[in-house]
């Protein structure tokens, strides 16, 4: 019997990647689904089945933003090459780890986030605003996952500390080891949607993909009791297709989401700090005590919650220096650029 194949629809095509083709692009090109990436070597998915192809060399000089990442749509030829990335519907993206000043793409075309945090010493209601501000910034629904719920007594006050970031936010408290959370979680697993999971390493991530997928496609680790840290089990990102429909995308844990071009995201999660911003007398004041600072006075009157200030305060400084630093790469590049051109234009010279 031959292997069933998922139909487009299936795979989380629409209307809003369909109108971007042509009618001869339509005829004679095959759209796949970015389902895993290892360096420039794609795993796509489209109705003809799983296949694995390089980028094109040219694509190597794109910028970050115009390569492909998990859950991208590309267009593939006759031969099986891409031909162009689709524009996206939505984008997941970070400041990378380490020195190397850059911005690192995590995700694309996602319906939901999953915001993975467990009932334990992990929970932090500051980490849980970062990956609020992303979702938001992105335009997709966030949903708070509580896990390992079967370690405590209750869960109600840490759902009741999450509940208190965003009005009307979903929350959800659940034992990924137990079978009912397909259908706790299934609302947001309908075909054709994509849901991505995000988190600490060792809140569960691996145990709920496992869970959702009714098969074993991630390792599971050990937490360590001292601190409820968890090891890294996941490598990589990665799309999963669900056996009811749906597609889930799991991703490496991460100590700390460095937020980038996220401005957009921070005002809408912390809105009552930004409608007092708003009556500061200067429009650049930075609400660190400046004269005629609106915060500085409604924090001094407790209108406003300390931490959520805090956070406030250390997101938008954050931002501002990941814009500062990537500003000054750019500047650089530039430079570097030239140079190399200039060293080239001077060999040609002298071999004439």
């Amino acid at each position: 019997m031959p292997e069933k194949h998922p139909s487009l629809p299936e795979l989380g095509w629409g209307h809003f990647f369909q109108q971007q083709l042509s009618l001869e692009e339509w005829e004679t090109t095959t759209p796949v689904r970015v389902f895993a990436l290892n360096r420039h070597l794609v795993d796509g998915v489209g109705e003809h089945g799983r296949q694995q192809f390089a980028l094109p060399h040219a694509w190597l000089r794109y910028a970050v933003a115009e390569l492909p990442t998990v859950g991208d749509w590309l267009l593939l030829d006759d031969d099986g090459q891409p031909l162009r990335l689709l524009q996206r519907s939505s984008l997941f993206k970070r400041m990378a780890s380490g020195r190397d000043a850059r911005v690192q793409l995590m995700a694309a075309n996602i319906d939901t986030l999953f915001i993975v945090t467990s009932c334990n010493q992990e929970f932090s209601l500051s980490r849980l605003e970062r990956y609020l501000a992303l979702a938001l910034d992105a335009g997709v629904e966030p949903v708070i996952i509580l896990t390992k719920v079967d370690l405590i007594e209750s869960a109600e006050e840490f759902c009741a500390q999450a509940r208190a970031l965003r009005p009307g936010l979903a929350i959800e408290s659940v034992n990924a080891k137990n079978a009912c959370v397909i259908n706790i979680l299934r609302p947001w697993c309908t075909a054709g949607k994509t849901v991505a999971l995000v988190g600490s390493s060792g809140v569960g991530k691996s145990t709920l993909v496992n869970a959702l997928s009714s098969a074993a496609v991630q390792v599971v680790g050990a937490t360590r009791e001292k601190d409820a840290k968890g090891r890294h089990t996941t490598t990589a990102r990665s799309l999963h297709l669900l056996p009811g429909g749906g597609l889930l995308l799991d991703s490496p844990g991460m100590r700390e989401l460095q937020l980038s071009d996220c401005e957009e995201g921070v005002a809408t999660l912390f809105e009552e700090i930004e409608t007092v911003a708003r009556s500061c007398r200067f429009n650049d004041c930075r609400h660190l005590g400046e004269v005629g600072c609106a915060v500085a006075v409604a924090a001094e009157r407790d209108e406003l919650d300390p931490r959520r200030l805090a956070n406030y305060l250390k997101l938008k400084a954050e931002q501002e220096r990941a814009d500062e630093t990537l500003v000054e790469k750019r500047r650089k590049d530039k430079s570097l650029g030239k140079m190399y051109k200039r060293v080239q234009g001077q060999m040609r010279q002298e071999k004439e």
